[in-house]
């Protein structure tokens, strides 16, 4: 199959030379390029997924931390300037 792209100047430039510094043809440079981007696309994982491990991963163990910062925060700070 044959498929034709369209470039601006500077990205054919950086394809060019991409190509001439791997010393690999520029059908070849591509072809490679749309391999790993379709492998990447394929196995990509949810940033959920990612940070899955260090959710909760250093819990206070003190529920409703979220709700109740403002006042945590403003009890630290008076606790800080009664001292």
């Amino acid at each position: 199959m044959s498929i034709s792209v369209r470039l601006d100047k500077k990205l054919e430039l950086a394809l060019r030379t991409q190509a001439m510094h791997a010393e690999v043809a520029i059908s070849d440079f591509i072809r490679e390029a749309i391999k790993e981007k379709l492998v990447r696309m394929e196995s990509e994982i949810s940033p959920c997924e990612l940070g899955k491990a260090l959710f909760g991963k250093y819990s206070s163990d003190q529920s409703g931390l979220s709700k109740n910062r403002k006042k945590l925060i403003r009890e630290r700070l008076h606790a800080q300037h009664r001292r």
